[in-house]
């Protein structure tokens, strides 16, 4: 696969999972809102804005961290046996 299909395959992917995603979780601020807990709505991610919904220690680093302590197979869609 040459690198402009790869980039067309990735952006038609990425783009409707970062909006369901982005969907998602302002979802669970409205229920959350909903049933009384107002962190979502205080914290402004009750919002279809994904960048609201960055966490820097559960989005940035715990992924980062996760992929250097596994040396990446966490990211596979296969599972790897243990080491």
């Amino acid at each position: 696969m040459d690198a402009s299909n790869l980039i067309q395959t990735i952006l038609i992917y990425a783009l409707p999972v970062l909006f369901a995603i982005t969907v998602h979780e302002a979802a669970h601020g409205y229920v959350a809102r909903h049933f009384g807990d107002n962190t979502a709505l205080m914290q402004g991610r009750i919002t279809l804005n994904p960048l609201k919904h960055i966490d820097p220690i559960g989005t940035i680093l715990m992924p980062m961290l996760l992929y250097v302590a596994t040396s990446g197979p966490f990211c596979s869609a296969t599972p790897s046996p243990c080491r």
